[in-house]
């Protein structure tokens, strides 16, 4: 019995050895040529553990368990799962999965599949999006495609992102890219009281973003695409059966960490080592954590209903509503979005003539933090309260100086504002309603079925209110100081007409695939400001603004593939604005690129 006992003991402890043994696994993953495959992501699966093969493609996991599946995956290539059994080499080969290589991509004017672009293309679905509640368009793409770098503006509440494709086209000048939402390219213009271009578009309706990159790609969209394209197709209705979607989520923001200062007690003896007699006879008794007081947990919630099926068999439909709240980490900071969006795509004619009508409507809130606080609670004195009674500014404890030609006590000029107080008693809000909408036609003749004509109409309209309110309260060093007050109106209309024809012929082993079009779009802007204090000191204080421009554009492109071997592509584009001088208003636009698909040759030979 004591020698079943021990047998039984010593299984129990060497249990958890065989359980938990870890090894490292190593090997080369390769394409059926041969050729290694660098930038290969190599997970295990259910897990963040992993890595990526070097030039060479060798790669290395550590801390692999046996039975656990080693995910192998590379874009263009189908992905492979390999279950490990405690083995030290995996030599991997991928396979290219034909698929993506016929994946239909948007570009302008028109599509293409992946193998017959010429151009740097890059295009998501709603598959390769960034998951979770993302409450802009610009979040669902961050880290996604090489080349565009999203940074943050900031961590408020839909805030948005600078964009940039291939690095600053400009030294001086903006650097955004052109924004085409269902065809419908945006004016680069702002929109008061918005946190970025792309917040009226709920992220639940949008099905890709394609990122047109170089030159080739780009040079369709004429004169406002140096900085590069992006190009947003939304959901549209398909089946038959109508089906109902709906989905929530709650999010909350933390802050983790804050610049690292002095806290009370630490200023105070730096300033009792070091400081003079007056600088000592200023310290406080408290110990204030101004950081902590202007930054909070952020709550959120998004809530999402859509609907998409077939009307009478010929018209697919999709509609949607949407809203989300969210706050910032930032005292007062909130974005509120409410938006609404349906969209019809009859076929008619036997697939003759197609109609596709889109219309999205948005109406946001926005409540704008005090950002001035996030420096003032680096810089402001930790020994001091918040509050101070003898404080002539709400009682909220100011570094004061007295003017005694005026008999009155004002913020010394070189010290920082109370961080509460400029958290307090600002109050900046704005409201944006926004509708964009288009309709599109094809029509496909029935004498000559290789040519298509195609209309496109359509309307951005956007109209926003704001106005920006500072109490008497808040410090300041103005002797005559009485708060301020400002608003803003803005009104802007963008409105499209876009008609061009396409031909798409297939003759034994060439194929042409042709687009001829004429563009006009208008843009019209109606801006009202008011400010108080420009009023007080007697200057301009109320501001309108007001303008029209128009874009006119020729367009063209030819696309040619002999054999899946040999491609072109070449195209140009006119535009001319009315911004310019009558006498030099035209701008010329010209493109060409070329390809070789050297793996359809007969000399290259594909190992197996």
């Amino acid at each position: 019995m004591r020698t079943f006992y021990k047998g039984l003991l010593f299984f129990l402890l060497g249990l958890p050895a065989t359980i938990f043994a870890q090894e490292s696994v190593s090997g080369t993953v390769t394409e059926s040529t041969g050729m290694p495959i660098p930038g290969v992501n190599v997970i295990v699966k259910g897990t963040s553990k992993g890595s990526t093969t070097d030039f060479d493609g060798n790669y290395t996991v550590n801390n692999v368990q046996k039975n656990d599946t080693l995910v192998y995956s590379y874009i263009g290539f189908k992905t492979q799962e390999i279950v490990f059994a405690n083995q030290s080499t995996i030599n991997v080969t991928l396979q290219e999965d034909s698929s993506t290589l016929d994946e239909v991509v948007v570009v302008g004017y028109g599509t293409t599949t992946k193998k017959d672009a010429t151009g740097a293309v890059n295009q998501l679905s709603t598959e390769d999006f960034n998951k979770g509640q993302q409450n802009t368009a610009s979040q669902l793409i961050t880290g996604k495609i090489a080349g565009v770098n999203v940074t943050s503006n900031s961590g408020a509440p839909g805030e948005g992102s600078s964009i940039t494709i291939r690095g600053l086209g400009s030294l001086s000048l903006q650097n955004n890219p052109l924004y085409v939402i269902d065809g419908l390219p945006l004016s680069n213009d702002n929109v008061g009281g918005s946190r970025n271009p792309l917040d009226f578009i709920n992220p639940n309706d949008i099905e890709s973003i394609t990122v047109l990159k170089d030159a080739s790609a780009t040079a369709i969209y004429g004169s406002r695409a140096a900085n590069g394209v992006i190009l947003v197709t939304t959901k549209k209705g398909k089946g038959l059966d109508f089906k109902f979607n709906y989905s929530a989520s709650t999010t909350l923001y933390t802050p983790t960490d804050y610049v690292d200062v002095l806290d009370g007690n630490q200023f105070r003896s730096l300033v009792n080592e070091i400081g003079n007699e007056d600088a000592i006879s200023r310290l406080g008794t408290t110990n204030t954590n101004w950081q902590d007081l202007i930054y909070k947990d952020a709550f959120g919630s998004e809530h999402n209903f859509s609907t998409t099926g077939n009307i009478g068999g010929f018209m697919p439909m999709r509609a949607s509503v949407g809203y989300t709240d969210q706050d910032g980490v930032l005292q007062n900071d909130n974005f509120t979005r409410t938006t609404g969006s349906i969209s019809l795509s009859p076929n008619l004619l036997d697939g003759h003539l197609k109609f596709e009508l889109n219309g999205r409507g948005m109406y946001n809130e926005n409540t704008f933090g005090n950002r001035d606080a996030i420096g003032a609670s680096v810089d402001f004195d930790p020994t001091q309260s918040i509050y101070d009674s003898n404080s002539p500014f709400g009682n909220y404890f100011t570094w004061l100086t007295y003017n005694a030609e005026e008999d009155k006590y004002i913020q010394n000029n070189l010290s920082p504002t109370n961080p509460v107080a400029l958290i307090n008693e600002k109050d900046d809000t704005a409201e944006v309603r926004r509708f964009i909408g288009n309709a599109k036609v094809d029509y496909k003749f029935h004498f000559f079925p290789d040519l298509t004509a195609t209309i496109n109409v359509g309307l951005d309209k956007t109209n926003s209110h704001g106005r920006t309110i500072v109490s008497q309260d808040m410090p300041s060093s103005q002797l005559d100081w009485n708060g301020s007050y400002s608003n803003f109106i803005n009104e802007s209309t963008n409105k499209l007409f876009d008609a061009y024809l396409t031909y798409d012929k297939e003759v034994n082993e060439h194929s042409i695939t042709a687009v001829a079009g004429y563009s006009y779009q208008s843009f019209e802007n109606d801006n009202y400001s008011y400010d108080s204090e420009a009023e007080e000191e007697g200057n301009e204080y109320e501001f309108i603004d007001k303008w029209r421009s128009v874009l006119l554009s020729y367009f063209g492109r030819l696309n040619y593939n002999f054999d899946d071997r040999y491609l072109v592509t070449a195209s140009l584009r006119a535009d001319a604005s009315s911004k310019l001088n009558p006498n030099d208003r035209w701008g010329y636009f010209p493109s060409a690129a070329l390809a070789w698909n050297i793996n359809n040759e007969d000399f290259f030979i594909e190992y197996p």
